[in-house]
């Protein structure tokens, strides 16, 4: 795909946009007003409410007043031939169903994919820094990754002529990598339980407790907490208290994670953190040893510590990369 600017070509069409993870949906109505995407009628609920995808769908266009007549929507998994079993939900979602909802064209894309078209067009302002300059290198490449109901990466190439590609991807479930003794034992313990232990297995909501659980076996105590939402609570509360120390260890491998990925794409341009998890946590990961295991890597400390890495804020970035999609779609 062509280079995307931030202000796009005049466009009277109106289009949808989605953004579909294990747990939420969110939609909203694209358009372009004076060469700025501009997203409407946004609308979010539990993917609970509704037994089928296509029938979220449908309530949210009939709640329309100008109906799309196309869009892209952004999920959770690999797309394979305009289909998607969501790797976490029960969803099962096709483009040719969503044609019957009056959407052509419709596509369905990756949702970091999302991210990574939208991540260079979050304001500023919607952008926390967990350390590194300012700016990356403007033509490099950058990543987006984060945890929530999974662990999503992608990332978008970009070269000195403007051309940008996004790059879906399945990184989260790359294997996971220990960094310490005590990574060695989690990653021991974990694999009684998993025998491949992947990344998602420790960096996400569920992971959370995975990791919880371990450094309990490890300290030789119990733990009772089945809630992820229990940890960080009580962690941030008290940042010394058992849940403290799993949420720590917790931003520790996301710095080391988020770290690899910069090196394996390339990303001096900058690294996002997106999902849902980062933003509620935030200053918690600021205090944490994410930016300091994001650097060591060795010999290549001097390389890592000329990248930014920020924490997208906007709670509708997804969106925003699947509208620039749209828009160029439309314009093909």
């Amino acid at each position: 795909m062509a280079a995307l600017s931030k202000r796009m070509a005049p466009s009277d069409k109106t289009l949808l946009v989605g953004d579909v993870g294990g747990t939420n949906a969110r939609f909203a109505i694209a358009r372009v007003i004076d060469g700025v995407l501009t997203l409407e009628h946004h609308e979010s609920f539990p993917a609970a409410e509704h037994p089928t995808f296509l029938g979220g769908v449908k309530a949210f266009i009939d709640g329309c007043e100008v109906k799309p007549t196309g869009g892209i929507i952004a999920v959770a998994g690999p797309v394979t031939d305009g289909e998607i079993d969501l790797t976490n939900s029960p969803w099962r979602v096709s483009e040719a169903e969503l044609g019957t909802l009056g959407l052509n064209p419709v596509r369905l894309i990756n949702d970091f994919e999302a991210l990574a078209w939208g991540a260079p067009v979050v304001p500023r302002d919607q952008l926390a820094s967990l350390g590194g300059p300012d700016e990356g290198e403007e033509h490099a490449a950058i990543s987006v990754l984060g945890p929530g109901t999974g662990f999503g990466v992608s990332a978008l190439a970009r070269d000195v002529h403007g051309t940008e590609i996004a790059m879906p991807s399945e990184g989260g479930h790359a294997c996971f990598a220990p960094g310490d003794p005590i990574e060695d034992e989690i990653l021991r313990i974990l694999r009684k339980r998993y025998d491949r232990v992947s990344i998602e297995r420790l960096i996400c909501g569920p992971g959370l407790l995975n990791m919880h659980r371990a450094l309990a076996e490890i300290d030789g105590r119990e733990s009772h907490i089945e809630d992820p939402a229990q940890i960080t609570t009580e962690a941030l509360e008290d940042m010394n208290s058992h849940c403290g120390a799993t949420l720590a260890r917790f931003c520790a491998i996301l710095g080391a994670v988020a770290g690899d990925i910069a090196l394996t794409t390339g990303s001096r341009g900058g690294v996002f953190i997106a999902g849902g998890i980062a933003p509620r946590i935030l200053p918690f990961l600021k205090a944490s040893p994410f930016r300091e295991r994001f650097e060591r890597k060795g010999r290549f400390q001097d390389y890592m510590a000329s990248i930014p890495t920020n924490v997208i804020l906007h709670k509708h970035a997804a969106l925003l990369g699947a509208g620039r999609v749209a828009f160029a779609d439309a314009a093909d």
